[in-house]
């Protein structure tokens, strides 16, 4: 679990290591909430938003950051703790379907 004003900086270190077609997972503590970030190319990621709202984005490395921060407050208003998973190959049909543990 990643403190929340840490999260940006550690998504970002870990996507530079990251082969491509891999991805990232950010939940909240209670897991019901979460944010996918695959690398789809080394210039082209693809975030997934599957919590309060459900979108789709298509961005480059550059604006991440920023699409970051946005989502953020909008998916974890109240989280302290966010726990980060990195994902073997990315599937959406699977990545969006799996199920872990709820508290």
């Amino acid at each position: 679990m990643i403190d929340k004003t840490r999260i940006v900086d550690a998504v970002c270190e870990r996507l530079k290591a990251l082969p491509v077609s891999h991805c990232l997972d950010l939940r909240t503590y209670k897991r019901n909430r979460s944010v996918m970030i695959a690398k789809l190319a080394e210039d082209d990621l693809l975030v997934v938003e599957n919590g309060y709202f459900k979108e789709r984005f298509q961005v480059k490395p550059e604006k991440l950051r920023k699409l970051l921060k946005t989502l953020m407050k909008k998916e974890f208003p109240r989280s302290r703790k966010i726990r980060l998973y990195v994902l073997d190959k990315f599937s959406e049909d699977e990545a969006l379907h799996t199920k872990r543990k709820i508290l």
